[in-house]
């Protein structure tokens, strides 16, 4: 097992940003909400429990002066706004989202929100003013697709060298996500690969863009990653495998629960940072002063495991790259 460290476009710089005034009222209770378009992200699960030791290597305790309310969409993200108005009930000084719409659903609340992962590009989708001052209720953590795509791609290449054409695949529901699969076609492009377009709305959408796969076979598959690409996650691994067609996603977890292969932001670190994050503003800061961050750490994660059970043999180069591999 490998693992390497990538820096971002920015880097580490936005931590060098001196935390805010202030301590912890002695006696006072924090409470924290987190708002997920699928699964509720509870204090239990994988990304909560990283928050939870985040926060309390912070000194906020669950059960002690810290309470953590988690709520999730179960994929309809319709129901956000009730949602929001629940933890807003529950008088939450704060929330973590996943995603833009659970971000921008947040937006018109007032409530001091951090977004950990998904976001897309928040300055284009017009969920803050700037990175450096976002000016509203949101700040976290963003990503730059475009950049991100550009290794993705040099990956499918890796693996395979004929790369021609690959298929993308987006909830085209989702502005933040298609703004990203927009960011990666250009990238594509310019790396002379040609992108068939297979935006999605509702799972029965997926039967459509295999349909027109078989109908025009691409050499590799790329999915953008929101919550409904992701809870249909296993029908895009079953019809990678059975085509034998390399296909990368943009999380760990993905290739950790079946994908070949991923490149992406590494979540721990991610999610270490939203809660320095609301650990700021548990402490008087404004989100409209707490600028956005990027990750600093990148993982390449590389399953093995699936490359053997679709006969797909991986070049020593890809593996000598690989942070992580699964066997």
């Amino acid at each position: 097992m490998k693992r390497r460290e990538f820096l971002g476009l920015i880097g580490g710089a936005a931590l060098a940003v001196p935390r805010a005034a202030g301590a912890q009222t002695p006696g006072r209770i924090y409470h924290l909400g987190t708002l997920h378009p699928s699964l509720p992200l509870t204090d239990g699960s994988p990304f909560g429990k990283i928050i939870v030791k985040a926060l309390a290597e912070r000194g906020y305790i669950l059960g002690q002066n810290l309470t953590f309310d988690a709520r999730g969409a179960m994929g309809d993200v319709t129901r956000l706004p009730a949602l929001l108005e629940e933890l807003k009930a529950r008088n939450v000084d704060a929330i973590i989202v996943i995603g833009y719409p659970a971000a921008v659903a947040a937006k018109s609340t007032g409530i001091p929100t951090v977004g950990a992962i998904g976001l897309g590009d928040p300055v284009e989708t017009r969920l803050i003013d700037s990175l450096a001052h976002p000016g509203g209720n949101i700040t976290g953590i963003s990503d730059v697709a475009a950049v991100l795509t550009t290794k993705r791609l040099s990956l499918l290449q890796e693996m395979s060298p004929r790369l021609q054409k690959v298929a993308m695949i987006w909830n085209k529901d989702d502005l933040g996500m298609t703004l990203r699969y927009e960011a990666s076609a250009k990238g594509a492009q310019a790396l002379g690969v040609t992108v068939q377009a297979l935006g999605v709305r509702e799972p029965d959408d997926f039967n459509e863009a295999f349909t027109v796969m078989n109908g025009d076979m691409p050499d590799a598959i790329l999915m953008v990653a929101d919550s409904l690409t992701t809870l249909n996650r296993r029908r895009v691994f079953e019809f990678a495998a059975a085509k034998k067609l390399p296909a990368i996603y943009e999380y760990e977890n993905l290739a950790r629960d079946g994908g070949l292969m991923s490149y992406g932001p590494d979540l721990t670190e991610s999610f270490e940072r939203a809660a320095a994050l609301v650990d700021r503003i548990f402490k008087g800061a404004s989100p409209a002063d707490l600028p956005f961050e990027q990750p600093t750490r990148y993982l390449f994660v590389l399953n093995l495991k699936t490359a053997k059970s679709m006969g797909l043999e991986i070049p020593k180069t890809l593996l000598a790259l690989a942070d992580e591999v699964i066997e």
